[in-house]
Formats: structure tokens, sequence, C-alpha cells
């Protein structure tokens, strides 16, 4: 079982343009589609879709569409007390596949609301084997409350079921989460390369090119406690690091269509390996094959477990940081 806390769901709404966007003049749209998402949603999506049963957790009306939608994609949608709409995000994407998205703020939440989705979550936390926290966090929440969260889960997990914590977010809940280390240390981080350097003080762009170096970004968490860490990169893959040792996964060559959607398929198949207790290298081709899957499919589509490829994935180890 895999639960899911989506803090600040949205309507995910995907333009896909004829050709290449051009600021201030009039285009031509060849399709849209909107669906109901968030990072923790779309990882509830594709642990359905693998047999998976899933547990997502967000702040809405239960009478919501949104919910309703949800409901009827078999997710056991459980929600909070809302402080307001759910937003509309807007992702524009181009033939070559570049996406600029557009993301709303969300509702302001006060304490009251926060404390209910923790209660929420907690509630459920116990008998399951995975725990994901995922995307940002709406207006009102502290910075920490991802930092504060994993804490909680870890008491409830090591009481019941012993399950694993996820974390995938970004800005002030990343730098939160890095500076509670090793307290609020969670069993995976899933960062890109611009969010590792913004906590190791390292080169974006040499980050995502450089498989090596992001290992060493990477390694940091790893020494400072976090279980393992997915880095994505891109059209340059994955890399893994374990206190086992570290590697690097090239995907198969894929015909970009929408990258939205395709970090939280690695991060799900990551987690879809470990539940399979699949080996490192093996977790972490698994996680390349369902990021360019998704990346080869419109909108926030998340792939099928036949356009799954794991066996087209490349995997080398790659050398620790000290040796």
């Amino acid at each position: 079982m895999i639960l899911t806390l989506t803090p600040n769901p949205s309507i995910d709404r995907t333009v896909a343009l004829a050709g290449p966007l051009e600021r201030g003049e009039v285009q031509r749209v060849t399709s849209v589609v909107s669906q109901g998402g968030g990072k923790g949603i779309n990882i509830s999506r594709a642990s359905v879709s693998a047999g998976i049963p899933s547990v997502a957790v967000l702040p809405a009306d239960k009478d919501d569409p949104f919910v309703h939608e949800l409901l009827s994609a078999g997710i056991d949608a459980r929600t909070s007390r809302p402080a307001g709409e759910i937003r509309v995000n807007l992702a524009i994407t181009e033939p070559d596949g570049t996406t600029t998205k557009l993301n709303s703020p969300g509702a302001m939440m006060d304490a009251e609301h926060l404390d209910d989705m923790s209660r929420t979550l907690l509630h459920r936390a116990a008998s399951v084997d995975w725990v994901v926290l995922a995307g940002s966090l709406p207006p009102g929440a502290p910075d920490d409350y991802y930092a504060r969260l994993v804490r909680d889960l870890h008491g409830v997990l090591e009481a019941g079921s012993g399950g694993k914590v996820a974390v995938d977010t970004s800005e002030g809940p990343l730098r939160a989460l890095v500076d509670a280390l090793p307290g609020s240390a969670p069993d995976l981080m899933k960062p890109n390369g611009e969010e590792l350097a913004s906590f190791t003080g390292g080169d974006p762009d040499e980050l995502e090119n450089d498989p090596r170096a992001a290992a060493a970004a990477a390694r940091t968490l790893v020494d400072r406690g976090v279980g393992a860490v997915l880095a994505t990169l891109g059209g340059k893959g994955a890399v893994l690091v374990t206190r086992e040792g570290a590697w690097h996964a090239t995907p198969p060559p894929t015909t970009v269509v929408s990258t939205v959607g395709a970090g939280d398929s690695s991060l799900f198949g990551y987690v879809l390996g470990d539940l399979r207790r699949l080996a490192p290298a093996e977790r972490l081709a698994l996680a390349v094959a369902y990021g360019s899957a998704a990346a080869g499919l419109p909108g926030t589509t998340i792939p099928e477990p036949g356009q799954v490829r794991p066996d087209l994935v490349v995997v080398d180890p790659l050398d620790s940081p000290e040796g």
C-alpha cells in the first residue's frame, strides 16, 4: 500500500501548441487536456495502474468533482478540511517537448487546516509500505511542515508496519528538510539537478550534465542520514546514491512529448522496485524507465506498466566520491 500526501493539489491543464511558443503572438492549439493532479496524486495514479492500492490524502471537499474523479480512477481519496478552491496549473507544451509551467499558488491555509491534514495522513500511515510527501506547500504553511511530518511519520511507522517515507519537494520546504537532517531524514529524496544545487552551492547545469558531480552532491544527503537519493537529470537519466554505492542510469531514446509528471513517475518506479525487493541498480532502471515513458506521453498522462521498458535502460556503477 502506498499512501500519498498532496498538500497543494491542482487541476492540471495542458495546452499543446502546433509550433514553438512565441510571446505576444496568437498561436494555434492542437489539444487541451485537463486532469486532477499534483505530485502525490500522480504517484497514486501510477500505483493503482500498477495494481498496488493507494490512498491519496488531500485538502478538498468530499463532494468536489476533483475527488470524484480520483475515486472513479480507483484511488482511495481521503480529504481534510480545505481552505478554498483547488488551484489550476497550466502547462504549455511545444512540438519538441519543451514545457512551460504556470502554477498558481493555491488557497491560504492556517494552522487548523494544516493540523487536520496532518491528522488525516497520520491516521492512515501505520499499516502502509510507503508514505510519499510530494509537491509544493500551500500558502500559509511553514517551510518546515514536511520536516516535522517526517519525524511524526517515523514514529507511527516504526510502531506499525515499518514502512518508509519519501519526500519530493523544492525551494523553501526542501531547504528546511535539509536543515533538519538527520532528525527528519526520509528514506528517499528525489531532487533534480537544480534542487541539488540549491543546497550544495553547486552549478545546476553541471549537476544536470555530470552524473558524477550529481552523485557527489547527493552523497552529502546520504551522509546526513537520508536512506537513498534519486536525482533525476532530465535527458541525462538519473543517479541513485545509497549507503551501499552510487549508480547512473541512461534512458532509452525517447521522443519527448511532455515532461509534466515524468519526475513523479520516476519516483513511483523507484518505490515499485523497492516493493518488489529489487537490487538498487534495478530500482534505478525501473525509475528511469517510468520517467522516460511518461515523457513520451501527452499532458500529465501516467504510463501503464506495459509502456515501461526497464530492459532498455543502461545502468552503470559510479565510483564513490572518495574514490
